[in-house]
């Protein structure tokens, strides 16, 4: 049985909504990081972090979301949620997970530090239209790579597709505009999805 530390809305949902593709079996437990769940030391002994999620295998320990749901896309093989591996539609998987963290996400997570993470005394207001225009750059970069197509890679919905779409999400919550007819499009698709509602769900029941 796969474990999943999480708490809702922070990127752990990105995991539940791979598994829920997958159609995996699961254990779902909440950190509430907002009390301070993260610095406990038995959950410490799993991620020295403090952060989620956290994934447990038997007695494999992962974290980092991106990390996560590639794991579980070649787990489940069947959910096609990852390409095989040294295919081209794997080195483009590849390419669009590690755009959407370190080029998308990072400025809207640069926004939630200086809006709410970080001690107040660190928090540094003046960054925040830096932080706007290079979200506005790389979204134009995503926009672009995905053009009319459905699915950022190949022909049919990825893991990539679900980092992507959850960071949009995390824009529209900072109401920063997409200014792209279809990477709106694009988003509204994938959150449409009913293994979104499910990962939804499973939160709520949790929280």
């Amino acid at each position: 049985m796969l474990t999943v530390y999480g708490c809702t809305n922070t990127r752990s949902s990105r995991v539940l909504w791979a598994l829920e593709e997958a159609g995996a079996e699961y254990e779902y437990v909440a950190i509430d990081l907002r009390a301070g769940a993260g610095w406990k030391p038995e959950y410490l002994a799993l991620n020295p972090g403090g952060k989620v999620p956290t994934l447990v295998d038997g007695e494999m320990v992962l974290t980092e979301s991106a990390a996560i749901c590639t794991y579980v896309g070649d787990r489940f093989p069947a959910s096609r949620l990852t390409p095989p591996v040294g295919s081209v539609e794997r080195a483009h998987y590849d390419q669009w997970c590690y755009f959407a963290m370190s080029e998308l996400e990072q400025p809207l997570w640069t926004l939630a530090k200086h809006t709410f993470a970080l001690p107040e005394r660190l928090r540094v207001p003046a960054v925040f239209d830096t932080a706007r225009w290079e979200f506005s750059v790389a979204a134009k970069v995503l926009a672009l790579g995905l053009g009319r197509r459905e699915f950022v890679v190949g022909d049919h919905f990825t893991a990539a597709d679900i980092l992507i779409a959850h960071t949009l999400a995390w824009a529209r919550a900072f109401k920063l505009p997409l200014e792209h007819e279809h990477l709106s499009a694009y988003v509204e698709r994938l959150l449409a999805r009913p293994a979104w509602a499910r990962t939804r769900e499973r939160e709520r029941e949790q929280t």
